[in-house]
This record gives structure tokens, sequence and C-alpha cells, in this order.
């Protein structure tokens, strides 16, 4: 195997390393992110990226103690990926997104945790449960198109559940979009549905979720972003214009 480095992101160093997902760092959502980032450093979100011999990126991971975890779930002394990937199909399937999760556990078991979970998917915005599979991840808890998987290495701690986000999502009537910075995509996808909006005469009323707790009572699977009209959940993660679009115009016709 080439030699490979894990590089540790930190506020000191970020422009420098970047966040990844996102490497300009004139972008308005590199900022967005970065200042959301500086402040979960200090509550123990870890983002780190591995790189080859000549400094190029491979892929990253993104995780934090999951008391502070950014998406619906609970748990009691573990650690939580929030997002993993390796950018190039050509880089998968050689280990790289093992070396990631191996950097995690280690971490967690450093700390003294009880095991690592994560959330997976076969939809959009979200790793599929494949790659943890093989490292020893099993399946403890799921919710339509989301599974909540753990590797424990603390047999008598509980296993994660995931926080029952549909029964809350009767209380948004009208339209609403709920969003938080731990995407850096996240407010150009706002910024393009209120434009939208307005071209429809529609008022959809936005926030800001700024704590990991109302991340993890929020109305979706993904947490950080969700999209419901009259109680019903439309999206739940970044959106373009032209697909609200359509949405709007599918519940407006169905709405006569």
């Amino acid at each position: 195997m080439d030699t490979l480095k894990i590089v540790t992101v930190t506020p000191e160093n970020v422009k420098e390393q970047t966040l990844f997902c996102v490497k300009d760092i004139t972008n308005p959502g590199f900022e967005s992110k970065r200042k959301w980032f500086k402040k979960r450093y200090e509550e123990g979100l870890r983002i780190k990226i591995l790189k080859d011999e000549k400094d190029k990126m491979i892929g990253f991971i993104e995780y934090l103690p999951v008391a502070f975890a950014w998406r619906p779930i609970n748990a009691q002394n573990f650690m939580f990926i929030h997002c993993m990937y390796v950018y190039s199909k050509k880089d998968r399937n050689r280990g790289y997104g093992s070396m990631l999760i191996e950097e995690c556990e280690k971490e967690a078991k450093d700390l003294g945790m009880s095991g690592v979970c994560v959330m997976t998917s076969k939809g959009s915005w979200i790793a599929n449960k494949t790659i943890f599979e093989k490292n020893g991840f099993v399946p403890v808890d799921e919710n339509g198109r989301f599974e909540l998987l753990s590797n424990k290495w603390e047999e008598t701690a509980s296993d994660p559940q995931l926080i029952d986000w549909k029964s809350k999502q009767h209380y948004y009537q009208g339209w609403h979009l709920l969003y938080a910075n731990q995407c850096p995509w996240h407010e150009k996808s706002v910024e393009a549905l209120l434009n939208v909006a307005m071209d429809f005469g529609i008022d959809l009323k936005v926030q800001q979720l700024n704590t990991a707790q109302e991340a993890q009572n929020a109305p979706s699977g993904f947490g950080v972003f969700s999209l419901l009209h009259n109680g019903k959940l439309l999206e739940d993660h970044y959106l373009s214009a032209t697909r609200f679009k359509n949405i709007v115009q599918k519940e407006l016709a169905r709405s006569k």
C-alpha cells in the first residue's frame, strides 16, 4: 500500500487543510462550517483527512461523542460517526475506509468509550452500511430508510437507539425548513429554496439548528436538514432550486 497519512483538522489549521467536502476557503459554506466546527471541536468533534504521499486528499471521516451528535440518536458512552467518504471510485475497495474507521475506534478506545456507532442508508447524503459491516458493525435499530449500526467492545453496554423523529413532524404546519451548518452545502440550499418560495408566494419558515440537542430532536432522520409541509416530511437532505420547484408544484397541485 502507498505511503499514507491521516491529518487531524483543527481550528488552527482548518484553512490550510480545508474541510475536505468544501475546499475553497472563499466559499461562504466553508466559513459557515468553519465557525460551526470551531464550536464543536471543543465538544470533541474531529475531522480526519486521509492523504497520499503527494499530500492529495483521498477521504475523510467526521466523528464525535454521541452526546453531541447532530443526528437523532441516543446512546451512552459511544463515539458517533457523522460522515465518512472516499472521494474517487478508483480509491474505493482498497481499505482506505477501514483505515478511517480504525482511526475513530482507536480514539474511542483511548477515551474509554464502549464502542462506535453510525447511521447508514441506501439513500442520499449518508454512507451505505457495507463498509461498516466489513469492520464488525452490526445493525441495532432502524427507522424508514435509516439504519443504526454499532461496534461495541464493552458487552454490558446498552445498544444505541434511534430517536423517533416521525412523531415530531405533525407540529410543522405550513412550509418549514430546518437546517444546520454541519453540512457546508446547506446555506447554499437554503438561499435557493427561499428564492423559489418567493417566486411561488410561499411563506417558507426557516429555522437554523444551533445545538446538538435541537438536531437530535429534529423531524427527520438526517437531523440537520428537514423540509416539511403541513406535517409531512418532503425531503431530509440538501435540495437544489430545481428539485424544490418540482416539490412545490406537486404539493400545490395536490392541495387544489
